[in-house]
């Protein structure tokens, strides 16, 4: 039985995400140079293989913004993917993860 029978990571900003974008290990600075111009901080972590998984939480209006960005820097959207925060915890918890 939960503690929280509703629990939320939302706020005035809205829900929580884990926001995940892959790219090829050789455009990772160019990335890392487009989250840059953020209007908020992005504290990333970094997953290297054949492809970098660049992984940082965003609350949901900010996801538009990170669009916007990447494609203006010529990154695909189709690289960039939102799961709600509290989704992402429990499968890592499922997983025996982090």
């Amino acid at each position: 039985m939960s503690v929280w029978p509703n629990p939320s990571l939302a706020t005035s900003e809205g829900e929580l995400f884990s926001v995940s974008i892959t790219v090829e290990p050789r455009r990772l600075e160019a990335l890392l140079e487009a989250l840059a111009h953020a209007s908020f901080p992005i504290n990333p972590r970094i997953r290297h293989g054949a492809i970098t998984v660049v992984d940082f939480p965003a609350y949901a209006n900010r996801i538009t913004e990170i669009q916007g960005i990447l494609a203006a820097f010529g990154f695909a959207s189709a690289d960039v993917h939102a799961t709600p925060m509290l989704k992402e915890i429990r499968v890592a918890r499922a997983q025996g993860g982090e």
